[in-house]
This record gives C-alpha cells, structure tokens and sequence, in this order.
C-alpha cells in the first residue's frame, strides 16, 4: 500500500510540475517587460499573458490600472528610467498564485516624482502577488519602496 501511494505522489508531482513552471515563466515575462520597457517584442509577450480585464491593485483607492494603463506608464518609466532594472530574487507558487520578492535599480535621466536625483540611483524592494487563471495574470497586488527611491534620489 505504501508503494502505490508512493508511486501516485510522485505520479501528481510530476504531472504537476510543468504546470507550476508555466505559471512562473509566465509571470517572468512580467518582470522581463520592466527591464525591458521600450521594447516591443517584450510589451507583446506580456500582451500575450495579460488577461484583458487584467487589474494592477496598488492601493485601496479603488481607482485600480488596467493593462493599456500600465503598458502606457511602462513605457514613460523607459525614457526616464533608461537603465531600469526589474530582477526577481524570488518567486513562490500556492495554486494560481505567484507571490514574487524582487528589487528595481535605475538612474532617473530627468526629475522623479518630482525630485531631481542629480544623477544618483534608487535601489528598492517589491513585493507583488500575480493572481493566474487559465494561464493568464487576471490581477496583480503590489508594493514597492518608492519612498525609499526618492529618499535615495533626493541624498537622505
């Protein structure tokens, strides 16, 4: 008996693992479209994992950001951020879940928020929960440190 439940766990696991691996390359491709943001073949490949009613969920304010809206900031973050860098350190899966530690690094070439950075750099942390259904991001929960990049960029 032991040997068949033994042989079905790793049947399951199996079978279960490039489902997993599908749902975490799929969230890469988010990630690869931040540091990549003024590339085309990028922005389409995340097009292709997007749901269309996809939401970004920053805050409580209820006024969440569609796909066009993101897309569309993405690429005014290319032009002020040219060197953005958008590395995931580390990702977790649970179902359709992928809850996703990364850090962004860039050197605004212009005021940030507001604040000139003269040149300096902003290094952060964000946290972001990507939720999946039939393959594709329908919502995505995020925080990052962007106080910290403007304490960062203002010499503080």
């Amino acid at each position: 008996m032991t040997h068949i439940l033994t042989g079905t766990a790793l049947a399951l696991t199996l079978l279960a693992s490039p489902v997993l691996a599908g749902n975490t390359d799929t969230v890469q491709k988010f990630y690869d479209v931040l540091s990549n943001p003024g590339s085309e073949s990028h922005a389409n490949a995340l097009v292709a994992v997007m749901a269309e009613d996809w939401e970004s969920i920053g805050d409580y304010s209820g006024k969440n950001k569609t796909l066009d809206g993101v897309l569309g900031q993405i690429g005014g973050f290319g032009k002020l951020v040219p060197d953005l860098n958008w590395q995931v350190e580390a990702m977790h899966e649970a179902g359709d879940f992928v809850t996703v530690r990364s850090r962004a690094t860039g050197t605004p070439a212009g005021p940030f928020f507001g604040v000139d950075g003269k040149g300096r750099s902003f290094d952060i942390l964000a946290i972001d929960i990507h939720e999946l259904e039939d393959g594709k991001i329908v919502r995505t929960h995020h925080v990052e440190d962007w106080a910290g990049a403007l304490q960062q960029l203002s010499g503080k």
